[in-house]
């Protein structure tokens, strides 16, 4: 069987949940979030963060968190900016438009977004009330092309947002693994200052499934409930998520996965960088994107799964080769193995 490098949620959980959701499984709870498990992961996640006026609400994926929050904090006129691969541009099946927001697609070579590039978007729509009105940057965090925003990114984007009225909204399903990066300057706790709502990813850092989502703002917070319970969000067995967690942050578990992930895609970067290749952009998450030739590509996918993500011509392609907190020391040989003999 090929081993899949395609994501980084093709495991089920880490063995410690598991076990866990084994050990409570048969003790009754509070149902909609109100578990104790649940509770307890919310108090876990103010405190990491700094900032005991958040709230913490837990679903269970990524796109459900970003139809939500984006469709709760717009009026029916406003709009979002976001990168072109930003995963609600792209990957969402037309999500957030369904709820009657505009997406405005930002060009980018890195995934990330930068206060000018939303200024042009703004500059474009003053024809008020005949265009509709940008009222939230969605940046990711690592980007979907495994890069990250730096302290000073985040904050010169947030500074931005707060004089122009508008949102800052951070995708998290992959912050573990920004967090964890070596080159990383930020922390926690600064997501809990410099954006008005983020939300923690546990779908793809070793929970079966979930998302926590964090909303600073406090005029946010106000009946964001409601929207949970309107969109179906609100789980009657809470303490599935709050399970997770609960388990993954009471430690550093969260971020020893995340950084286990980061540190198997450096070997398998070292080992490209050494036979001379090069990558679509640099990054030092779990998600790489080695520039192969179709020889190359085809040697590689006899034992391999991965996504060709971009043509760059006849002969060349980018590739995307993620691994996750469950990739193996093993898997990363047998695979720099193969890498050592391309042609």
């Amino acid at each position: 069987m090929k081993y899949s490098f395609k994501n980084d949620y093709a495991e089920g959980a880490h063995p410690r949940i598991i076990e866990r959701l084994s050990e409570v499984n048969l003790l009754q709870q509070n149902g909609y979030g109100l578990d104790e498990y649940s509770l307890d992961a919310e108090m876990i996640i103010k405190r990491k963060m700094n900032n005991p006026a958040a709230k913490v609400y837990l679903v269970s994926g990524g796109t459900q968190a970003n139809l939500i929050i984006i469709s709760a904090f717009l009026r029916p006129h406003e709009s979002v900016v976001a990168a072109n691969t930003g995963h609600i541009f792209t990957n969402e099946s037309g999500a957030i438009e369904a709820t009657g927001h505009k997406v405005h697609g930002i060009e980018n070579a890195d995934g990330k977004i930068r206060p000018e590039d939303v200024q042009k978007i703004i500059d474009g729509h003053q024809n008020m009330p005949h265009q509709v009105k940008q009222k939230m940057v969605y940046i990711s965090n690592s980007t979907e092309l495994g890069t990250i925003y730096s302290k000073t990114d985040l904050i010169a984007l947030y500074e931005f947002c707060q004089t122009k009225n508008l949102f800052l909204f951070v995708d998290g399903a992959r912050l573990g693994h920004a967090l964890t990066a070596e080159t990383n300057d930020l922390t926690l706790e600064d997501f809990g200052k410099y954006c008005d709502a983020f939300y923690l990813g546990g779908t793809k850092n070793g929970a079966l499934i979930g998302e926590a989502i964090v909303i600073n703002n406090i005029k946010l917070q106000q009946e964001f409930g409601f929207h949970l319970k309107q969109k179906g969000a609100l789980l009657a067995k809470g303490r599935l998520l709050g399970i997770q967690f609960q388990e993954l942050l009471k430690d550093d578990l969260y971020f020893n996965l995340a950084s286990h992930a980061n540190q198997q895609a450096m070997k398998i970067k070292k080992a490209l960088q050494l036979i001379g290749c090069e990558f679509l952009c640099e990054t030092f998450t779990n998600q790489i994107f080695p520039i192969l030739n179709q020889n190359q590509i085809d040697q590689l996918s006899i034992n391999f799964d991965f996504y060709v993500w971009k043509k760059l011509d006849n002969e060349r392609a980018a590739v995307r080769l993620i691994t996750s907190w469950a990739t193996t020391d093993e898997t990363v040989t047998n695979f720099i193995n193969e890498i050592i003999h391309l042609k």
